[in-house]
């Protein structure tokens, strides 16, 4: 592993950093082919029940892919965010709760990686944004479907055909983002958010994410009718059977992931 993506484990929580503030935290082959190693190793481990994706320095979280290699880079191709955007590869869906926690430049590629998180939070500084079309470019589409799926569809529409950015506080007020807070307590706040979720079941977090992704690609009627594996597999898990004790102990439960 490089220096490019800093990773440690604490709590339950994996902590990913993209380490390349110099360029912007640009996705560079290498770093990306990490990415996808770490959601492999995350998904895998019982006792990893949240992951928190970050990023170094204070002026960008990503600035979206790095094509300074020019031709040869683009001849082998990013699967963007390790595969968890679907651009470039096959589309990966992590299968535990993601916490992005962004700032400052949050464009192209990054900011549909941060599309990924199950839950954003901002730093003040942050700016949301699609720059592509005011340069003249527009190649994989994934971060456009994304951004009219994830805010009102004028609001996205407007970002997408003028590439104009939108502030950290607008993408509160639209619901692109949980919360927002000064960029010296990002760090703070997305360990908070991390820390409320490790106080549920992962597994039964696991199997509400499995089904909403899973339902979100399905009609309604069809999404309603459906069986969800992981939900009745749930029913089985010790964690399900700790939850009922706990209720009738009239105390926390001690989940385990299990």
């Amino acid at each position: 592993m490089s220096d490019q993506l800093l990773y440690e484990v604490r709590d339950h929580v994996a902590y990913l950093t993209l380490n390349r503030p110099r360029v912007l935290n640009a996705i560079s082959h290498d770093l990306d082919h990490e990415l996808a190693e770490r959601w492999n190793e995350i998904d895998r481990d019982p006792d990893i029940w949240v992951a928190v994706l970050a990023a170094a320095g204070e002026r960008a979280f990503c600035a979206g892919a790095d094509i300074s290699g020019g031709a040869a880079a683009s001849a082998d191709r990013l699967a963007i965010g390790g595969g968890l955007t679907g651009v470039g590869g096959p589309l990966r869906r992590l299968t535990k709760p993601l916490i992005a926690a962004v700032q400052g430049y949050v464009l192209g590629a990054g900011f549909e990686l941060a599309m990924c998180a199950d839950i954003i939070v901002a730093a003040d500084n942050a700016q949301f944004g699609l720059p592509e079309i005011k340069a003249g470019i527009i190649g994989d589409c994934g971060v456009v479907h994304r951004a009219v799926r994830q805010l009102p569809y004028r609001v996205a529409m407007a970002m997408i055909l003028t590439s104009e950015r939108l502030s950290a506080a607008d993408a509160e007020r639209f619901g692109l983002v949980n919360q927002v807070v000064p960029f010296e307590e990002l760090a703070d706040a997305a360990a908070a958010w991390a820390a409320k979720l490790t106080t549920a079941s992962p597994l039964a977090q696991q199997a509400a994410k499995h089904a909403v992704l899973t339902g979100l690609d399905l009609p309604l009627p069809a999404a309603l009718g459906m069986r969800y594996e992981p939900i009745e597999a749930y029913a089985h898990s010790l964690d399900a059977q700790e939850g009922n004790t706990a209720r009738a102990e009239k105390r926390a439960p001690q989940w385990t992931g299990r």
